[in-house]
């Protein structure tokens, strides 16, 4: 297929957009606190919502996509991904922006799956598939590291609302190119949407996320999240039940039976589970310890998330000296070495010291998230990609929410464990983060501020050594996990093995 390259870059300019949306948000979020006077919980949510809409709704989406098509769905999420945008520059307030996100989300999920099942019809030679991935990949690494400096940019000159105003003329471009270059297609045999499942993988998921998000916050004995733990795995109990017994499910529950398929999703959502943090560890890190500027911040970030691109790209040829499994558990091996490293930040910085340690980490990511993603692609029918490159989406989003939830409760918990307010200064607002401190410290006279700002980062050094270290130790457990979990998994998939698998 002529176009095939170019539908390639139409994708990945759309996934660009998603990873550059995420990124900007964390450094946009200690002047969420100024100008809209969100506290520690509103920052949560506004961080957590657009990953529990989108994970919530990737799966019917990608269903959609295989019944409608999936350059409609692109076409249709791009438009609506430009206009919810817009909303959620203009938000007046801190619950306005929970909510405009959420429907970012919505947009989002529309998106997410559409690319890589793009991909998958697109590119039917293996080795072409999987090097199409890496290059899908590398993009949405490179967002994730040109993000924070285009956020910062923006920042340095712009009210934080700017951050989210570039959406609009990507998808205005994501939106030309596709209705010129994009080729549809679609299942053919596909039956109707089944309205009972679409429900109940949407409230499975939200719900078991919030009991998650609430236990973290609250700790498990609470009433209220034990009722949406149980709920929550109930309703995904019933919605797999309910896959077996349907002609056209939601989700083909075979393909959780191939090694290939559910070894790639697990260890994808257990390790952006843990790499979530880092992300919104960096941003605070950066600015209100050290005291460096959005711009700055973000220009430091650059090589981890360059890196990670490279890496995403050069995955495909270490396929063949390593092995899936080797490439997957190596990357992961890398990501949990730069973690160890973290545990020795302080609250000064040689930041040719802390180089090493994101260039070795963000290749680490994109080796095995790139690997994984070819996994999922190669080992799906070609007729039901939107469906399998949804779960593979789910499981990646709501990995990186519950990461965000839990592994930011344990950075915020070893804070507030740490804090000593000086002597004849109150206020819930600095025990809850240093953000929080932050606005506290603006309104003291100088030397209390000074004490309290120091106490301050002095306790949220102790979170991110903790945090680094609890994460550090989860990617050694997940590479172990892909080392054993892809063992003979081939190193070329072709589709003649995949049909003959799937017939």
């Amino acid at each position: 297929m002529k176009n095939k390259w170019s539908s390639l870059a139409i994708a990945c300019l759309a996934t660009l957009l998603l990873s550059l949306d995420l990124t900007v948000l964390h450094l946009a979020l200690p002047s969420l606190v100024t100008d809209l006077g969100a506290n520690s919980t509103q920052l949560l949510w506004i961080g957590d919502i657009y990953g529990f809409a989108l994970a919530g709704l990737l799966v019917t989406m990608g269903n959609l996509g295989d019944r409608i098509g999936r350059k409609r769905l692109l076409l249709i999420g791009a438009a609506a991904f430009g206009a919810a945008s817009v909303v959620t520059a203009y938000a007046p307030s801190a619950e306005l922006l929970i909510a405009a996100r959420a429907l970012l989300g919505v947009a989002g999920a529309t998106i997410m799956p559409s690319t890589l099942s793009i991909i998958r019809n697109v590119f039917t030679d293996p080795g072409e598939r999987t090097a199409a991935v890496g290059i899908w990949s590398g993009m949405s690494a490179a967002g994730f590291a040109v993000g924070p400096v285009v956020g910062g940019v923006l920042l340095d000159h712009f009210w934080w609302g700017s951050v989210f105003l570039i959406n609009v003329p990507i998808m205005a471009l994501v939106l030309a190119g596709g209705i010129l270059v994009l080729p549809e297609s679609r299942n053919p045999d596909a039956g109707r949407l089944d309205l009972p499942s679409v429900v109940l993988s949407f409230a499975g998921v939200v719900t078991v996320v919030y009991a998650v998000k609430e236990a973290a916050h609250k700790g498990v004995e609470h009433a209220d999240v034990l009722v949406a733990g149980v709920g929550g795995v109930a309703l995904l109990a019933l919605f797999v039940w309910r896959q077996t017994r349907l002609a056209e499910p939601l989700i083909d529950v075979r393909l959780f039976a191939r090694r290939a398929f559910s070894a790639s999703i697990l260890t994808n959502l257990l390790a952006i589970f843990a790499m979530s943090a880092m992300m919104l560890m960096f941003a605070w890190y950066l600015q209100l310890v050290l005291g460096w500027s959005p711009l700055q911040a973000g220009l430091a970030q650059l090589p981890g998330g360059l890196c990670g691109a490279v890496g995403g790209i050069l995955a495909a040829r270490l396929i063949g000296p390593l092995g899936r499994n080797g490439v997957v558990a190596l990357g992961l091996a890398m990501n949990a070495g730069s973690f160890l490293f973290y545990t020795t930040l302080g609250t000064e910085l040689n930041y040719l010291t802390l180089l090493p340690a994101m260039v070795i980490g963000g290749a680490g990511v994109g080796f095995a998230f790139t690997v994984n993603n070819d996994n999922v692609l190669a080992t799906a029918p070609v007729q039901r990609a939107g469906a399998a490159a949804a779960v593979s989406e789910t499981a990646f989003e709501l990995g990186g929410a519950l990461g965000i939830a839990i592994l930011g409760t344990v950075l915020n918990s070893a804070y507030r464990a740490n804090l000593v307010l000086p002597a004849g200064v109150s206020g819930e607002a600095a025990q809850e983060s240093i953000a929080g401190a932050v606005g506290v410290a603006a309104g003291l006279p100088p030397e209390q501020a000074g004490q309290l700002m120091r106490s301050a980062q002095a306790a949220f050094i102790e979170g991110v050594h903790l945090t680094s270290f609890v994460t550090a130790g989860l990617l050694a457990v997940v590479a172990l996990l892909a080392l054993v979990g892809l063992r003979g998994v081939p190193k070329v998939i072709p589709e003649e093995v995949l049909a003959r698998a799937h017939s």
